[in-house]
């Protein structure tokens, strides 16, 4: 089986794998010279490049190497499957999370903006993390990674997915996501890990945010387009915000956003961090030994929409 990789680092670092001849090709670059069965997509602007996998007939499968995978089925045949890179960006995203909600609550972006004027001004008692009501929007694998990171803050937690079920060692029960108009009003800190997906397209906007108290922080690590950009800019007096997405991206310098008071941006940098390549190598071995031995491989999330010439 010939998988090509979008570089030689991911070639040489993932290794000689039995069954598997490795070649070096990125979507972008005119076509492979082998007739290859699966891509290893670049991590960076797959959806930018991956319609040229339709153009190397030869191509049965195409693997991640992030979690979401919004705009890569519709530029594919339906011949090819995809996977995403399920669990590699769950350390790396729900630690910048943490990051986001403790600077937030903690008041870090006035400090640093403080610290070149050598401003020593005394804030007040600022929010905890402790003893908040926080509510996790989109309890997968990233949102139970992030679980196991509030619960040590002694925070009083509950959990949202697409539909309930029960709870684990973390949260007693999983509501489903018909409850959020029942659960915002209370929540303080709500982060929100969902897939983009026509469901979730908005889904933080004018009657969610309406919904939770004043004051309350809104973290957002899922993808921009999850938020109502307009209906953000309306709340931004009364709401705090922590993004990691925004829409568009990247933010025009000239983006109201930026200047909104109680928002915190950072540029889409959950999942980069050093724990990305380790656990990404560690997939790919797992995925393509998988593949190898014929066996289907882990974690496919659809298959492409455009029809098979």
């Amino acid at each position: 089986m010939f998988v090509s990789f979008p570089d030689a680092d991911w070639r040489d670092d993932v290794g000689p794998i039995d069954g598997i001849t490795p070649v070096v090709w990125h979507p972008r670059d005119p076509g492979p010279d082998a007739p290859v069965d699966a891509v290893v997509a670049p991590y960076v602007g797959a959806a930018r490049s991956i319609a040229a996998v339709g153009q190397v007939p030869s191509v049965r499968f195409v693997q991640l190497l992030t979690a979401g995978y919004d705009g890569i089925l519709e530029q594919l045949p339906e011949s090819v499957s995809v996977a995403n890179a399920a669990g590699v960006h769950d350390d790396s995203t729900a630690e910048m999370g943490m990051a986001l909600a403790l600077a937030s609550q903690r008041g870090l972006p006035g400090f640093a903006r403080a610290q070149p004027e050598g401003d020593w001004t005394f804030p007040g008692l600022l929010p905890s993390l402790a003893d908040r009501r926080v509510l996790i929007v989109g309890y997968g694998s990233v949102g139970r990674a992030l679980g196991r990171r509030l619960v040590p803050f002694q925070v009083e937690l509950t959990a949202v997915a697409g539909h309930a079920r029960d709870g684990d060692d973390l949260v007693d029960r999983v509501h489903p996501i018909e409850n959020l108009p029942e659960l915002l009003p209370t929540a303080e800190v709500v982060f929100v890990v969902v897939p983009l997906s026509d469901v979730t397209r908005g889904l933080i906007g004018e009657d969610f945010l309406a919904a939770l108290p004043d004051d309350a922080l809104v973290v957002n690590i899922a993808r921009g387009p999850v938020a109502d950009t307009d209906a953000l800019l309306r709340h931004t007096g009364r709401l705090r915000f922590a993004l990691d997405v925004t829409d568009p991206e990247p933010l025009p310098p000239d983006h109201p956003l930026w200047r909104a008071p109680n928002v915190l941006i950072s540029p889409h940098v959950g999942g980069a961090s050093s724990a990305f390549r380790p656990r990404a190598l560690r997939m790919l071995r797992e995925q393509l030994t998988r593949l190898a031995r014929g066996e289907e491989p882990a974690h496919v999330v659809g298959v492409g929409a455009r029809p098979a010439t």
